[in-house]
């Protein structure tokens, strides 16, 4: 039975990524390059799983999902916080990578129709690689984790165009001029017709039903998982590939105020279908076929995981950025992309490639992932080694880091909790002159309020983050949540600011106090007045 089959794949390949994930956190070696490593034993090595319809429907099931994961995190703000230089040097690193990638696969006697879909697949490099190991050393925030980040969506806008250019081929005998055009005219008019929708139903439908939903405890991620399956139908009823219309479907949602909170929900399910997708990817590896052209992919290996980074050397600094972001940044990107490889697999079945291509393609894709993770993860330490000689004052680049203005706040407090005391707390700190920044997972109380706001969760990472929570003079919580208010306390002590709790209940106030906070609220009777009062006679605020 399929069914059966399915479930067995599936606990086969979840249980060898724990395996060897196990052995290689021993070694230190990043999980990604383990769950390669897993693939690689269960198929090619050991033969413990074949290639059967089944595991190409889980690996399809995966990349449909994990795109849509990867188009969460496309917000177009993201582009603008880093705005002109994400451009500059996504174009100068895609364009320098493609040129100089065709150039190579014609010196090894690849024909020039099959170069350029090669010069394509590796001009592009890995939102899914970057950002998880990006989110794993905490680095999102940091600068050259800003350009990187920001760098990967202009690169995701490009591959929207790919899809949809490779869409309107229709297969290896119908490649006559007159065909290509018609066909490539149906994908842009399909395209159009799928991105007004998805424009309309992103502007209309989708901010009243999130808000709506989110009210539900599981509703976001039920609702999430519909609206992406919805656009894949879609893009199926148009004639696009479903992995385009999963991407599309992730990008509108990334538009929401509710992103936040939406990527923390749908957070696990990504965790599962990143090891889906890399086990899938080494388990369906031919390594006899690329191993007959390892030249070739040696060759583009090397020139992927040097050029790249000498691109991004050479353009940041004359952006205005030091050493330090500019080598930290090209390192993070020596990588080509999981949209190569989907995009080799499209060029097979238009006949654009063969399979002894896509599977170089794929062996580059392995060495690539695996030993630029090892880069990414150990960075820091690799350019505290090169530091001293300077590595990128040949192409002008500063070791210090420039003055810049802080456009960042500091020195506000946060309220956590717009509930009839958060209301009145932030009012009264307003007016007190206190910069406020109120925090809360439902829109609508933020709505009215004349602060900024953060809306989501506090406990979670991306939230505090959005609310400079290290830069806060005094963190507030209002709330009557007994475990988040312990998990606030802990995350304001980690970061070193005061926090003022709410003790709704003995057992709480008893909790609060082993945790060593500053201040408690003990009741809402307490009233806004003389909990300001109090927390001026401590000093805590002037």
């Amino acid at each position: 039975m399929i069914e059966f089959e399915l479930i067995h794949s599936l606990g086969v390949m979840v249980l060898a990524a724990l395996g060897v994930t196990v052995v290689a956190r021993a070694v230190r070696v990043p999980n990604i390059v383990a769950y390669i490593g897993a693939g690689l034993l269960l198929g090619p090595v050991l033969g413990v799983l074949d290639v059967t319809h089944t595991i190409e429907l889980i690996s399809e099931f995966g990349i449909v999902l994990l795109l849509f994961l990867v188009g969460l995190e496309l917000s177009l703000d993201k582009i603008k916080e880093v705005g002109t230089t994400a451009f500059v040097a996504g174009g100068v690193q895609m364009g320098g990578t493609a040129l100089g990638g065709g150039l190579l696969a014609g010196l090894f006697g690849v024909p020039i129709v099959e170069a350029i879909v090669m010069a394509v697949a590796v001009m592009f490099s890995s939102t899914v690689v970057v950002v998880k190991l990006l989110e794993k050393r905490g680095d999102l925030e940091a600068p050259y984790g800003q350009i990187a980040v920001g760098v990967l969506l202009v690169q995701d806008l490009v591959v929207v165009l790919v899809l949809t250019f490779v869409a309107g081929l229709s297969g290896p005998n119908e490649l006559a001029w007159a065909d290509v055009a018609w066909g490539l005219g149906q994908a842009f008019v399909g395209m159009a017709l799928l991105g007004g929708a998805i424009v309309a139903a992103a502007r209309y439908v989708l901010p009243p039903a999130i808000q709506w939903i989110s009210e539900m405890t599981d509703g976001l991620f039920i609702w999430s998982l519909f609206w992406c399956f919805l656009v894949v139908l879609g893009a199926e009823a148009l004639h696009l590939s479903p992995e385009l219309g999963a991407f599309l479907a992730g990008i509108a949602l990334a538009q929401l105020p509710q992103c936040h909170e939406l990527r923390h929900r749908v957070h696990p399910l990504m965790n599962v279908f990143i090891i889906v997708f890399f086990v899938a990817l080494g388990l369906q590896m031919e390594l006899g076929a690329a191993l007959d052209r390892w030249p070739l992919a040696l060759a583009l290996t090397v020139f992927v995981m040097s050029i790249k980074p000498l691109l991004l050397f050479g353009v940041l600094p004359r952006l205005g950025h030091d050493e330090e972001t500019s080598f930290r940044t090209g390192v993070s990107l020596a990588q080509v992309s999981e949209f190569s490889l989907i995009f080799g697999a499209l060029a097979v079945s238009t006949g654009l490639i063969d399979e002894t291509l896509l599977s170089v393609l794929t062996l580059v894709g392995l060495l690539t992932f695996a030993l630029s993770a090892f880069l990414l993860l150990y960075n820091d330490r690799l350019y505290a080694a090169v530091r001293p000689y300077r590595p990128l004052a040949w192409l002008g680049a500063r070791q210090d880091a420039p003055t810049r203005p802080n456009d960042g706040i500091r020195g506000h407090v946060l309220v956590v909790g717009m509930n009839t005391l958060g209301r009145c707390l932030a009012d009264r700190l307003t007016a007190a002159g206190e910069t406020v920044v109120a925090i809360d997972t439902d829109p609508d109380k933020l709505a009215p309020l004349a602060v900024r706001t953060v809306h989501g969760n506090a406990i979670h990472k991306t939230t505090r983050e959005e609310a400079h929570w290290d830069a806060a003079r005094l963190i507030v919580s209002t709330l009557s949540i007994e475990g988040t208010n312990n998990l606030l306390a802990y995350h304001a002590q980690r970061a070193g600011v005061p926090c003022s709790i709410h003790a709704f209940d003995r057992t709480s106030e008893e909790s609060l106090r082993s945790l060593g906070v500053d201040h408690l609220i003990r009741s809402k009777h307490e009233g806004a007045r003389r909990l300001l009062h109090e927390l001026e006679s401590r000093e805590v605020l002037a």
